[in-house]
């Protein structure tokens, strides 16, 4: 099967870059492009069926990406899965994009191969569910994912390794809670788009503690590397000159770890 996928950005270097590293991928193609949201728009509304995957930029001219979402929504047309893009990782716009409906955000600069994974592992259609089977995901849908037993040892011990590098020290509470929510992300890349409602209260249950406290300390651990100066370490960081938010953070590192441990999985 070929994902066939639609970019939606202004910035045509980008556009440029993107459509060739798809280029390049068999299992891929770019069957439109669009350089604004009014553009998008159109372009979804005259193609005879919605491409699997719609990449798009949140700041876009003429009308930007949540704006899109709100038309699609609006007229509650058929819709691709969505991967948002965007320069600025504030987590009330990413909450927002997935409550339209966004599977997916990722932070500019990012490594193409990265995307290339979150194209594929979304990409892939999901099998046709019964009546009974999909009340049941509906009333599981604010509920973490269950984590897999197997190789969660050393997934557990990579996440450390690296926490260790960040200097983020083991004995705060930040830490635990951190390295719980690196591992959750890891597992399944949708929690992230749902840090207030999934994440925060998942892992809050596992520790009898309360969703703000658990934000707040991951907010402290964060704290700790920046002024450390070590989230320098985290490449992906290293160009906003700003310090990074919780989501930014242990998506930048969940994703490090899934490249690092890919090819280890598919032997």
């Amino acid at each position: 099967m070929v994902i066939q996928i639609m970019l939606a950005d202004d910035n045509r270097d980008f556009i440029h870059m993107i459509s060739d590293y798809i280029g390049s991928q068999p299992d891929m193609e770019v069957v439109a492009v669009a350089y604004n949201g009014e553009e998008a728009l159109q372009i979804l509304h005259s193609l005879p069926a919605p491409p699997d995957i719609l990449l798009l930029d949140i700041i876009m001219p003429h009308l930007d990406g949540l704006g899109v979402l709100e038309h699609l929504n609006q007229y509650r047309m058929t819709t691709p899965k969505v991967i948002m893009i965007t320069a600025f990782g504030q987590e009330h716009i990413t909450t927002r994009a997935v409550e339209l409906g966004a599977s997916y955000y990722m932070l500019k600069p990012f490594d193409v191969q990265v995307l290339g994974e979150r194209i594929r592992q979304l990409g892939v259609p999901l099998p046709e569910k019964s009546e009974p089977a999909k009340r049941a995901t509906k009333k599981k849908s604010a509920e973490p994912p269950s984590t897999p037993v197997a190789d969660t040892t050393t997934l557990e011990r990579d996440v450390t390794a690296v926490l260790h590098d960040l200097s983020i020290p083991a004995h705060i509470k930040g830490y635990h809670y951190l390295r719980d929510a690196i591992i959750l992300v890891y597992q399944s890349v949708e929690v992230l788009g749902s840090v207030t409602n999934v994440l925060y209260p998942a892992i809050a249950d596992k520790h009898q503690t309360k969703s703000s406290r658990v934000e707040r300390a991951i907010r402290h651990a964060i704290g700790s590397a920046w002024e450390k100066n070590k989230l320098a370490e985290l490449h992906e960081l290293r160009q906003q000159g700003k310090k990074p938010t919780n989501s930014e953070v242990i998506a930048t590192i969940a994703d490090r770890l899934r490249l690092k441990r890919q090819p280890a999985k598919s032997k």
